[in-house]
C-alpha cells in the first residue's frame, strides 16, 4: 500500500513537471492545448518509469552494482581503444568514425556487463588484489531459521536458555510460508502454522537475540529450501533446520547447517547397564510379559516381566542398550525382591 502511495505521488510530480515544461518551454510542447498535452506527457512518462520498476522487481542491489561496474569497465576499455591510434585514418567528425565509436562503446559495455553479472565476489580480487571489502558493523554470527525448526519450537527454548547467540535472520519468504500454513484449510497444518507464529513471538520477545526480517529473495528459485540455502551462503550465516535433505544440500554448498534432530541425539544421556530409571509403563510389549515406557526425550524402554505394572510408575534397572535405525531402545528389568 505504501509503495502505491509513493507511486501516486511520483505520478503527480511527473504531471506537474510536464505542465511546467509546457509553460516555460512552449517550443517543446506547442499548440492551443499545450498545458493538457504537457500533463499527459508527464503522466505517461511516470507510468513508463513505474512499468520499468515492475519489470525490475526482484532485481538485487548486487546485480545493479555489478552492471554499473561492468558498464564503467567496458566504457574505459572502449575509450582506450578509441584513443589508441588505430583509427587515425578516419576523419574525426566523419560518419564512419562515429559508427566505429558507437560500435566500440556498445560492444564493450555489453561484454563488461555480462562478465560482471557472471562473476562472484572472489573475481573482483583479481582486479583489486589483496583487498577485501567487509562492513565494519557486520554481526559475527548470523542465524537463519527455516519453517520446520520454527514450528518444532525447540529453537525458542534454546534462545531463551541463552544457548544460541547471534542475530536471528528471518527471511520474508519463510514468514510468508508460515502464514500460508497458518491459513490452510487443513486443521493439522493450520495448527502447525499457528504454533510456528507463536514460537516466533517467543523468540522476538527475548531481549538477548535481535530478530531481523530479511527482504532478500531469489525469484528464479521455486523452492523455499533452495532460497534459504542460497541466502545463508550469501550472508555467510548458519542455517538451523530439522530437514535432513536440506542439511545435505547445505553441506554440498558449503553452508554451515545445524540439524536440531542430530543435536538432540547428541545430547541424549548414555545409558549404562546397572543404572536405575524411574518411568511410567504405558502399554504391553510385543513379546510376552513385556511392558513399555518412554523417557522424557522419547527413548523407548522395554521392561521384561513388566506387563503386570502397565499404568504404574516403576523403578527399573538397565540391562542393555540397542542402537537401531529409528533410535535407541533400552532393555530393562524390574528389581528383584530381596529374599527373606
Amino acid at each position: 500500500m505504501a509503495l502505491w502511495i509513493i507511486r501516486g505521488f511520483f505520478l503527480c510530480l511527473c504531471s506537474m513537471g510536464g505542465y511546467a515544461v509546457s509553460q516555460v518551454r512552449p517550443e517543446y510542447v506547442g499548440g492551443p492545448h499545450a498545458a493538457v498535452l504537457g500533463v499527459v506527457i508527464g503522466f505517461g512518462f511516470g507510468w513508463l518509469m513505474i512499468a520499468v520498476d515492475e519489470m525490475l522487481k526482484g532485481f538485487s542491489l548486487r546485480a545493479f552494482s555489478a552492471i554499473t561496474f561492468g558498464l564503467l569497465l567496458g566504457i574505459v576499455v572502449a575509450q582506450l581503444i578509441d584513443h589508441s591510434g588505430i583509427f587515425e585514418n578516419f576523419e574525426e567528425k566523419s560518419p564512419t568514425r562515429w559508427m566505429v565509436r558507437v560500435g566500440l562503446f556498445l560492444s564493450f559495455s555489453y561484454i563488461g556487463i555480462v562478465l560482471a553479472m557472471r562473476s562472484n565476489k572472489e573475481d573482483f580480487s583479481l582486479i583489486i588484489p589483496y583487498v577485501r571489502f567487509a562492513p565494519r558493523n557486520k554481526p559475527d554470527n548470523l542465524l537463519l531459521l527455516d519453517t520446520s525448526v520454527i514450528i518444532d519450537g525447540r529453537i525458542a527454548d534454546l534462545v531463551e536458555g541463552n544457548f544460541i547467540e547471534g542475530l536471528i535472520i528471518l527471511p520474508r519468504f519463510v514468514l510468508k510460508e508460515l502464514q500460508q500454513i497458518a491459513d490452510s484449510s487443513d486443521p493439522v497444518k493450520r495448527a502447525r502454522g499457528r504454533r510456528g507464529l507463536e514460537m516466533l513471538n517467543r523468540i522476538q520477545r527475548n531481549t538477548r537475540n535481535e530478530v531481523r526480517i530479511h527482504d532478500g529473495d531469489f525469484p528464479e528459485e521455486k523452492e523455499v529450501d533452495m532460497k534459504l540455502v542460497r541466502l545463508a551462503r550469501n550472508l555467510s550465516g548458519k542455517l538451523f533446520t530439522n530437514d535432513y535433505n536440506m542439511t545435505q544440500i547445505a553441506e554440498l554448498q558449503k553452508v554451515v547447517c545445524v540439524n536440531l534432530h542430530e543435536l538432540a541425539k547428541s545430547l541424549k544421556p548414555v545409558m549404562l547397564p546397572g543404572e536405575s530409571l524411574t518411568l511410567r509403563l504405558v502399554r504391553e510389549g510385543k513379546d510376552k510379559g513385556q511392558g513399555v515406557g518412554y523417557l522424557p526425550d522419547g527413548t523407548m524402554v522395554v521392561v521384561n516381566n513388566g506387563h503386570s505394572q502397565v499404568g504404574q510408575q516403576v523403578e527399573v534397572q538397565v540391562q542393555s542398550v540397542v542402537q537401531t535405525g529409528a533410535g535407541v531402545i533400552v532393555f530393562a528389568e524390574l528389581p528383584r525382591p530381596l529374599a527373606a
